[in-house]
């Protein structure tokens, strides 16, 4: 019974929890980016480059026999996820470069003391003298 209690209050940690909600949000992500840039931003790159439909560019390297079936390298799909993976990394970028902005650190608060030019002790802002040393401070 203990090892099914640790992997509870293992499985409950905040960092397992968040990983499990970010992996879910990522796969779902992945999915979107992926229509993207098959839908969207791949055909009109087609269209532009003269018609070429990228999810079918491919180099054959064995025709299609009765006995086997054809061996073809497919850099065509490959283009296409070497873009998906470009959106979804400036994506992710972006999203933790604004993260990193909220988490800034406040500026640290005004100084209360300043050092006796003589003895180089703390004193008060507003001393006129030397707690220390006594000297004047001007």
């Amino acid at each position: 019974m203990g090892m099914l209690k640790e992997f509870k209050e293992f499985a409950m940690k905040g960092n397992v929890l968040d990983m499990a909600v970010g992996i879910i949000i990522g796969a779902a992500f992945g999915k979107i980016v992926t229509s993207l840039v098959n839908d969207v931003i791949m055909p009109p790159i087609g269209v532009v480059l003269g018609n070429v439909d990228f999810s079918s560019l491919a180099v054959t390297l064995r025709q299609k026999t009765e006995a086997a079936p054809a061996v073809t390298i497919r850099y065509g799909l490959f283009i296409n996820t070497i873009i998906d993976f470009v959106i979804v990394a400036f994506a992710i970028f972006i999203v933790i470069k604004q993260l990193n902005r909220l988490k800034r650190p406040e500026a640290p608060p005004p100084p209360t003391t300043k050092d006796c030019p003589r003895c180089l002790m703390a004193i008060p802002l507003k001393a006129t003298r030397c707690g220390h040393c006594t000297a004047e401070i001007g």
